[in-house]
């Protein structure tokens, strides 16, 4: 193994690439795992490096190597190459064009897929605030929908808002019952989508430790159910994803699908979740309510009084079931605003967001996710 390559900043550019040209660009565990780490910037580079070469071949020159982690050994672009050698600040090209993109959940299949369509393929689109605003922290978004569809203005939206607020949004594209799945399918997606992000902090530099997740109506049952049902991975998974944890730091329920059974349940949430001719106790069981626990991260919930489709006492169930736990939390209840309404609209318009998107950015705050101080929409007029 050659001996790590230490530049000062005495040394001429020509005598580094020279130096640099006698050594052969190993990419082995145990290179990274002690002498990568010498420079951390390079470290967390690497994972990009190997997606900047999937998706630009042309880009690249590579051949098979006897790496056990990616059987190959990277030749980094021209430019790239001695910036990275001397340790040189360098912002790759690969995070900057994330934003946008989408990702797969499972790039080989998912657990249970009935088929390759994309519809049997749970995947993430990528937010990314600014740069210079990003907070580090992260959301997992589920969009609503009645496990029948998902909700635009759920998704998309949702991630545009908390990027205002510096946050990193990812917005989750779940199995559904109209396509023929069934609980836990879409428990699996979420858990999923929240290992993902968490063990990909680094590459979106984000904190591990504020990755939470949101859901509307049918997607903050979901987001409720992970709420819940977390796990702390296995360890000894030959997948890195399933390694680690997928409980989320703190979840927001926009008018959420929480009861299952009784009055005040959602039939069309129930019927797609778990078919036709669920019986009551399989219906208890995926009622949120029922399984809070002291460990259930914080959460911030809201409704309207005038919601047709969720009845209020769904949010007010699990909140209750909160404070009987010992989990903090906020239950903000409104007189007016139909369901689905989103930030305020289904159009994209910020001046006309329902107040829940200010008290929301409050607690966000107060949890460390948000800027301290409010960062304006774009055209968006300053308040008085």
């Amino acid at each position: 193994m050659p001996k790590a390559l230490a530049f000062s900043g005495s040394h001429l550019l020509g005598e580094a690439i020279r130096a640099t040209q006698r050594v052969k660009f190993q990419v082995r565990q145990n290179y990274l795992s002690h002498r990568v780490a010498s420079s951390g910037f390079l470290g967390s580079v690497l994972p990009l490096v190997q997606q900047n070469r999937q998706r630009h071949p042309t880009m690249w020159k590579s051949h098979i190597g006897d790496c056990p982690a990616t059987g190959w050994h990277p030749r980094l672009p021209f430019g790239m190459k001695w910036l990275l050698m001397l340790g040189l600040p360098v912002l790759p090209l690969s995070l900057m064009a994330e934003s946008g993109s989408t990702i797969l959940l499972w790039p080989d299949g998912a657990p249970g897929a009935q088929g390759s369509g994309e519809k049997d393929k749970p995947s993430l689109t990528i937010y990314l605030p600014p740069a210079e605003q990003a907070t580090g922290a992260a959301m997992v978004i589920c969009p609503g929908g009645g496990y029948v569809r998902l909700a635009p203005h759920e998704g998309e939206h949702y991630a545009r808002w908390l990027n205002e607020l510096g946050i990193a949004g990812f917005v989750l594209r779940y199995r559904l019952g109209s396509d023929g799945y069934r609980h836990p399918d879409m428990l699996h997606d979420a858990a999923r989508a929240v290992r993902w992000v968490r063990a990909h902090a680094a590459q979106y530099r984000l904190d591990p430790h504020r990755i939470g997740i949101m859901g509307s109506s049918a997607g903050g049952h979901l987001a409720s159910t992970l709420l819940t049902r977390f796990d702390p991975g296995r360890p000894e998974a030959s997948d890195p994803v399933e390694r680690v944890s997928s409980r989320p730091d703190l979840g927001i329920l926009c008018y959420p699908v929480i009861l299952m059974t009784g009055p005040y349940a959602h039939r069309g949430s129930r019927e797609s979740l778990l078919g036709p001719n669920a019986s009551e106790e399989a219906a208890m069981a995926v009622s949120s309510d029922r399984h809070v626990r002291p460990d259930t991260p914080p959460c911030f919930l809201w409704h309207t009084a005038e919601d047709k489709g969720v009845p209020l006492e769904n949010s007010v169930a699990f909140a209750e079931a909160l404070r009987q736990a010992g989990v903090p939390f906020e239950l903000h209840i409104f007189e007016k605003g139909p369901h689905g309404i989103g930030l305020g609209s289904r159009e994209w318009d910020p001046q006309q967001r329902h107040p829940w998107t200010t008290i929301c950015a409050h607690w966000l705050r107060q949890r460390g996710f948000a800027h301290s101080t409010e960062v304006l929409a774009p055209n968006q007029p300053a308040r008085p």
